[in-house]
């Protein structure tokens, strides 16, 4: 019995500025059925207040409560790990800001961790001082692996191509906290206080969300709105190592499903 949903972002409910057809029924079909949901995304520049406002701008109801971010999973993982530790951030203001409400202390001097996401600022000067933070035992922390971001005049670099920078000068794998790891996954669960397979995880991206999802235990229900799509599906399944439990053409076909699920009286012979 499915009592919950993580709802990706970008590719499931729209393509940058522009809202995916169904995008706003969906919310408002869960919200009906008063299903509970999380916005789970790999973004981490905004903050989830900046997140529900880009939301909200395109139509999409959403709270920053209900947004799980990877920049604040990243600072709650550190947190967990070690209460008020020293960090040193290479990103934009959404992880600054998750760094602070986690309590943990924001330095340039001997950190006990160098948390990145996507920083747009980077700079030869910011890798030095990564390289030297980390090789003095730093533990290195990646929001997110992506390595391209949708612009709107084309592909950008992402998270995941400033990381590999630093892991090509230091030597040093970071642990890796959003999607596909399973790390930002258990942090919007635990927010949910389900158990995984109480949830399912709802995407367009088999080698993220899907991936993500089935690593934590999740049940997974592809959209093929994004980037997998009917022709390259079985593809990213083999490089995902991972199938999905559903598959839906689109936004509408998933919310007559959810509609079926909550009614099974309405299913149509």
């Amino acid at each position: 019995m499915i009592k919950a949903y993580l709802i990706d972002l970008d590719g499931t409910l729209y393509h940058g500025r522009h809202r995916i057809d169904g995008a706003d029924q969906l919310i408002r079909t869960l919200q009906e059925q008063g299903v509970p949901y999380l916005f789970v995304t790999n973004n981490s520049s905004r903050t989830p207040q900046g997140v529900a406002d880009h939301l909200n701008g395109m139509g999409i109801t959403a709270d920053a409560s209900q947004v799980c971010t990877s920049a604040v999973a990243a600072a709650e993982y550190v947190a967990a790990e070690a209460p008020g530790a020293k960090v040193a951030c290479i990103g934009e203001i959404g992880l600054i800001q998750a760094i602070k409400d986690a309590g943990l202390i924001l330095t340039e001097d001997n950190p006990d961790y160098v948390i990145q996401g996507i920083d747009r600022d980077f700079s030869y000067q910011k890798l030095t001082k990564a390289l030297r933070w980390i090789n003095g035992g730093a533990r290195f922390i990646m929001t997110n692996p992506d390595l391209q971001l949708p612009a709107d005049d084309g592909l950008t670099p992402g998270a995941g191509t400033i990381g590999a920078a630093i892991e090509a000068a230091t030597g040093v794998q970071p642990v890796v906290i959003g999607k596909p790891s399973s790390i930002i996954m258990r942090s919007a669960i635990r927010r949910l206080n389900l158990r995984a397979d109480e949830t399912a995880v709802i995407g367009d991206n088999m080698r993220t969300d899907i991936a993500a999802g089935v690593a934590a235990g999740c049940e997974t229900l592809l959209v093929l709105t994004g980037v997998t799509t009917r022709d390259n599906m079985d593809g990213h399944i083999q490089a995902a190592k991972a199938r999905p439990d559903h598959v839906f053409e689109d936004l509408h076909t998933l919310i007559a499903w959810l509609t079926e699920q909550a009614d099974p009286a309405s299913k149509k012979e």
